[in-house]
């Protein structure tokens, strides 16, 4: 049965205004999660896996909105998942406990790196997220979608490499090194998470709904946050976090405040990026999160003791191309799509 033009333009409207909704809620925790979590390293906090638990520990928000739409599916007398299938479960626990080890890496890296290297670092996540979506879910590229990656690479390159890389006070050169390829290894690792995602919801086995696709978001971020928890309760992070407060530069309120926050925003984070991943891609995913670094260092120089130079406004300008290059490719095919859906069919 042939979709009506008039439901099928609907449709592409929701679809884009729920890409517009996952790619602000990601906006809102890439910029304001990492500088929560800078602004605890720079007045005395010392703990990497709790900023790392800090990712995903804010999930039980997801509750709210999983309850509300199992109640509209029950007064709707529809069929809904309440429990994903066993497949999708392990898929989850897989994938949660990398987005947990990545999250650690992450987090190790910024405690000893300066912004400007750790955002070059973080953002070469798009060139790994190209690779294992041609990989893992064989993602087919276009020379707009090609130029986007290149650009935005190169702008991120150049972002990190013309700005001071002189070393934070009081850490030595092994610390910076081990820091520098620690975060490194967490870009790897974040670009083969988004396709992994995505391979999920390809291989899931049933209808991947919206409402399927938030207990997932949930199941991931549930293992993530066990993962982390086990290396706080090893690490002893749980005892040291009242006199860490007390000791807090900024004071305890503050601290606590900081920490509420950054668990919040970075968990908008993770829910963008699922998000964009279910009404998208993967690709899309790792450009608007290469798009966002530039403009956390913009943000950067207002929140902290920072400076915006020349390589950081050019490096947000080829990002910018970049992401318009990919938007202009993204609609000469969906244009082209819909001119062949509605060429008539010739008769014989």
């Amino acid at each position: 049965m042939e979709v009506p033009p008039q439901q099928h333009q609907t449709n592409r409207i929701v679809k884009a205004l729920l890409i517009l909704l996952n790619c602000s809620l990601m906006a809102i925790g890439q910029i304001g999660g990492p500088l929560l979590v800078r602004l605890y390293f720079l007045h005395g906090g010392k703990r990497k896996w709790l900023t790392a638990w800090l990712l995903t520990a804010a999930f039980p928000l997801l509750i709210f909105p999983i309850a509300i739409s199992f109640t509209r599916t029950r007064t709707k007398a529809q069929s809904t998942r309440l429990f994903v299938t066993p497949r999708l479960l392990l898929s989850c626990a897989f994938i949660g406990f990398l987005l947990g080890f990545d999250s650690y890496l992450y987090t190790f890296g910024m405690s000893y790196l300066p912004l400007s290297v750790s955002s070059l670092l973080s953002t070469s996540q798009l060139a790994f997220t190209a690779f294992f979506a041609f990989i893992v879910v064989k993602h087919k590229f276009t020379h707009y979608s090609v130029n986007a990656v290149v650009l935005m690479t190169f702008g991120s390159v150049m972002l990190g490499l013309h700005m001071n890389g002189e070393l934070p006070s009081g850490e030595s050169d092994g610390k910076y090194s081990l820091g520098f390829f620690m975060t490194l290894a967490g870009a790897a690792l974040h670009g083969f998470l988004m396709p992994a995602v995505e391979y999920t919801h390809l291989k899931a086995e049933v209808p991947v709904t919206f409402d399927l696709v938030m207990q997932l978001q949930f199941l991931i971020s549930l293992f993530s946050t066990l993962f982390c928890t086990v290396g706080m309760i090893i690490n002893k992070d749980f005892q040291a976090i009242p006199q860490e407060a007390a000791e807090f530069e900024l004071g305890e309120t503050k601290y606590y405040m900081i920490l509420i926050l950054a668990a919040v925003a970075l968990q908008f984070s993770v829910i963008g990026s699922l998000g964009v991943i279910f009404c998208s891609t993967s690709l899309l995913g790792g450009i608007v999160s290469s798009l966002l670094v530039p403009v956390q260092q913009a943000v950067a120089v207002i929140v902290l003791p920072e400076s915006f130079n020349a390589e950081k406004g050019m490096s947000l300008a080829m990002c910018l191309w970049g992401f318009a290059s990919y938007l202009y490719g993204e609609y000469k095919v969906s244009r082209k799509k819909q001119t062949r859906k509605l060429q008539p069919v010739e008769e014989v």
